[in-house]
């Protein structure tokens, strides 16, 4: 990703960068170049124009799946009908709880 990066950084500058441009900008803000994978980046990138790269690939990401829970999480959620029910059904356990005892009566508080 470092090295898709920094080639973004050259590409908005107006510059089509090669793998030792990318050695170097990474290089001077410390961050270690495998020269192989800088190589493979701008060998892959060029010549293809970089704003429509990143269109095509926000398309698909709108098309993977995203969110936790393994799936079971999110069914319910897509139904519409089932989750208000259920939490109609929290709020009412959460009232019927009985409050814990105050400090009050003791004649003093745990940070006093």
């Amino acid at each position: 990703m470092r090295y898709v990066a920094a080639y973004c950084l050259f590409a908005l500058s107006g510059k089509t960068p090669t793998a030792k441009d990318l050695e170097k900008m990474l290089g001077s803000v410390g961050v270690d170049c495998d020269a192989e994978k800088a190589k493979k980046v701008v060998s892959e990138l060029d010549g293809k124009d970089l704003e429509e790269l990143i269109k095509e690939g926000m398309s698909k990401l709108g098309t993977m799946p995203a969110g936790g829970g393994g799936g079971g999480a999110a069914a319910p959620a897509a139904g519409g009908g089932a989750a208000p029910a259920k939490e109609e059904a929290k709020k009412e356990e959460k009232k019927e709880e009985p409050e814990e005892e105050s400090d009050d009566d003791m004649g003093f508080g745990l940070f006093d």
